[in-house]
Parts: C-alpha cells; structure tokens; sequence
C-alpha cells in the first residue's frame, strides 16, 4: 500500500473511531487514549484496546461499537480487538477495595459547579471523623482545589523517606490530598489530559493514605478525564449526588448518576444543597432555589435522598475560614444536616460491617 493510501485509510479509521464513546462520557475512546498498536494487514484491522474497568461486559460492548463504527469502510474487511483489561479492585475477601488499608472509597460528584459539593465532602468526611471513622479525603478537582482552604490546611507536600509515596496532611481528623498543597494559593494547575491522569493516579495511589475506613473523593464538576481516570483506578463504593433544587442543577445531576450507572458504580443517594433559607432570628423560610426538586429527582432515580441541606452563611463563612461547620458551629440546622447526612452515609457503607478500625 502507498504512503498515501495508507494516511489516507488511517484518517478515515481514526475519524471513525472518534465516534465511538465511552460509555456515560462524552469523549470519546481515541481521545482518552484507549486505542493502540493501530495497524491493516492486507484487508484485516488490527488494534488494541487497553482498559481498566471493573465492568466485565464493556470490552464487548466497546468492541461491538468500534466493529460497527468501520463497517462499510472500502480496505477494511474484518477488525480484530485485542483486549488489555487491568482488574481495579482487589478480591473482596481483602476488604481493600482497590487501595490498601482503605475499606471503602466513596465519591461526591454533581454534574454542574456552584452546587456546594466540596463544602458537602468536607463536612461529611469530617461528620465520619468526628463520630470515630478512619476517614480520608481526596481533592481531585485539579483545577479548583479547595478542599486545602475549607480544611485550614497550610501544610505543604512532604514524601515518606525510601518509598517516594506523599504523606497527607491531617486536618480536624481528617487526612487530607490536594492539589491546592502544591500550589500557591494564586497558582493555576495547567494541566493537559495526560498530566491530569498522572496526578489524580498518583493522588489515589502514591499518597500514603495507611488504614482507613473510609476514603471520600472530591471530584470536579462533569464527567470527564478525571472521572474516567478514577473509575478506572480504583473500585468505588458508591456516589453521592450534590445538586440544588432548580432544574437547571438537576439537569446535570441526571447526567452525573447516568454516567456512574454507565460503569457500574453504586449511587448512595442524593444530597439536595441549599435546600431553603430561614432569616436568622424568625421562623420565615424562603425557598430560593426552589422546592422540592431533589425529592422529585430521587424518586425519579430510584435512589434515597440522603440530605437537604439549608442555605448557611454560617456553613459559608466556617469554609472561608478552614473550620467545616460542623466543627464551629455543631447545633446549627447545616451542621446537624450534614451530621445526619454522615450517620446515613456510614449506615449505608457498614451497614453490613460495622466493625471499625483499631
């Protein structure tokens, strides 16, 4: 075949295969980098996928969307997929779930910025702390992490002597990784996808986490290059949904549950933020963001809405200020949400196992 011919099939094969997604993502598989050893031989296409998911039945789908994909295409006759699966959770009879020493790893995702997600990680990872759980917290919003500033953490990154791993920071009982640890507060994080992926695998897997019970992740906004990394890194326990209640939150909501459907990861349940405001001093309730939009949205999704968490410039100002509300202000209405939004996080997780750690 002729130089030409040849970039003129891979164009084409490559254009074709940009159009096959990854399941619950918007990108696609040549972009996420899935696709390798791309080659024809004679009439025959021959690639690799390489994977790391702990859904045994996406190669297959995959597989049978790239084969329809390049159906129809003049020089290729058949495909044949060579398949590399990395398992990502250890045998269950471990109880590490992925991470060692860690019995169980939770994210909290919305499917939109603005809703209060991080402000909801922080305060239930230090709910979990503060009624006796092992409990760690990873910021993997690269981009804007501010899991650093709501925990009061100044402490740079320091590295265990002989194995290179990083030692987290400990914050109110909380062991903490971000990216906002190393960076300076006005610092942007440039980062291209490979980089991303470095990073976030290295927070998940280089940090030196010890045992805990629980490991909360705090993943940016959307579906995209970190949660694909991470649902391909380590096996999750479940997902907590942060929305508010105006659709235009729960539009996005819907697509964050959708893609953790996708590949195979349990919704715990839904957390509706700024749920209402009470005028301090009076018992006059103001519905700002709306009424009921969670409570419908859960019943839509079949999942239990764990949270309804009122609108507190308290909950605010104890997050400027490095000391979640639970902590400063515990009898508050947003400190008792967010300390009920724990009981049932934890019921639901060791709900089976109530053993902690010792």
């Amino acid at each position: 075949m002729s130089d030409t011919n040849q970039s003129s099939w891979m164009e084409e094969v490559m254009k074709r295969l940009r159009l096959v997604k990854y399941p619950g993502f918007s990108r696609d598989i040549v972009s996420f980098g899935l696709v390798h050893d791309l080659a024809l031989e004679g009439a025959e296409l021959k690639l690799t996928l390489k994977l790391s998911t702990p859904d045994p039945a996406l190669p297959e789908k995959l597989g049978q969307e790239i084969r329809a994909g390049l159906k129809g295409l003049d020089a290729v006759q058949s495909v044949t997929i060579r398949t590399e699966v990395t398992p990502t959770a250890a045998a269950a009879s471990t109880g590490t779930q992925g991470i060692e020493g860690v019995k169980k790893i939770i994210a909290v995702a919305s499917g939109k910025g603005g809703v209060g997600k991080s402000t909801v990680a922080s305060n239930v990872a230090v709910s979990l702390a503060r009624t006796g759980w092992k409990v760690g917290l990873c910021d993997c919003d690269l981009y804007g992490p501010s899991q650093a500033l709501m925990l009061g953490c100044r402490e740079g990154v320091r590295v265990e002597e002989g194995t290179e791993r990083i030692i987290p920071a400990e914050c109110h009982g909380v062991k903490l990784m971000s990216m906002g640890m190393l960076l300076g507060e006005d610092s942007p994080a440039a980062l291209r996808g490979p980089m991303v992926t470095r990073f976030t695998q290295q927070f998940l897997r280089q940090v030196a986490w010890g045992e805990l019970d629980v490991l909360v992740l705090d993943l940016p906004p959307g579906t995209g290059d970190i949660q694909l990394t991470i649902v391909q890194t380590v096996s999750l326990d479940g997902a907590l949904i942060v929305t508010t209640p105006q659709e235009v939150a729960l539009v996005d909501a819907r697509k964050a549950i959708a893609m953790f459907r996708k590949v195979n990861v349990e919704i715990l349940g839904l957390v509706e933020n700024m749920s209402y405001f009470v005028v301090p001093g009076t018992d006059q309730k103001h519905n700002i963001f709306g009424s009921g939009g969670g409570k419908r949205e859960s019943e839509r999704q079949k999942v239990p809405l764990l949270g309804e968490i009122p609108l507190d410039a308290e909950a605010r100002k104890c997050g400027d200020e490095g000391r979640p509300v639970v902590l400063a202000h515990p009898t508050s209405p947003s400190a008792i949400s967010f300390l009920n939004l724990g009981n049932s996080v934890a019921k639901i997780l060791f709900s089976n196992n109530s053993t902690r750690t010792t």
